[in-house]
């Protein structure tokens, strides 16, 4: 039941990026529409990265076998951070969907334009929000340093 919901550790940016960039243009092309679907579809798409890695999710199953490949490169980091940021994803995408279901759509599509700001900075220039936020967190104790040992220990880094 365990590997039924293990995330991978390390994980290739690549892939991550990839996966960052098709979430900011699914969250384009749902704004445009004003589809309450495609709120419904990011959302289950982080929830299903969260819980089960890239092995169910469309997003990442595209990312990981077909198009990170196709890249060539790799560039293994530590997955715990990545997989915080999934879940605060998956918040922040839970939320908008909420918002438009309860008819606050201008709220709704607020929070999905910070989400995608912060799928962008992902995709196009590495920056990944959650991981900073997750190296704030474990830095203050919050998260325990065992969670992600290769976040404190430069040694351990895979670069």
């Amino acid at each position: 039941m365990r590997s039924l919901f293990a995330f991978p550790n390390p994980v290739n940016e690549y892939a991550a990026r990839v996966t960052a960039g098709l979430v900011v243009l699914l969250a384009l092309a749902t704004a445009a529409a004003g589809s309450g679907w495609g709120l419904l579809a990011i959302a289950v798409g982080f929830w299903l990265r969260l819980l089960f890695g890239p092995r169910v999710s469309p997003l990442a199953l595209l990312s990981v076998k077909v198009i990170a490949p196709r890249l060539g490169r790799v560039k293994l980091v530590p997955g715990p951070p990545k997989r915080f940021a999934q879940g605060m994803g998956a918040v922040v995408s839970t939320a908008a969907l909420v918002l438009f279901t309860a008819g606050a759509a201008p709220a709704a599509w607020t929070v999905l334009a910070i989400l995608t700001v912060a799928a962008s900075l992902e995709a196009f220039a590495g920056f990944c929000l959650g991981c900073v936020i997750f190296g704030f967190l474990q830095r203050r104790g919050l998260i325990p340093e065992e969670v992600c040992e290769a976040c404190n220990n430069i040694s351990l880094r895979r670069l």
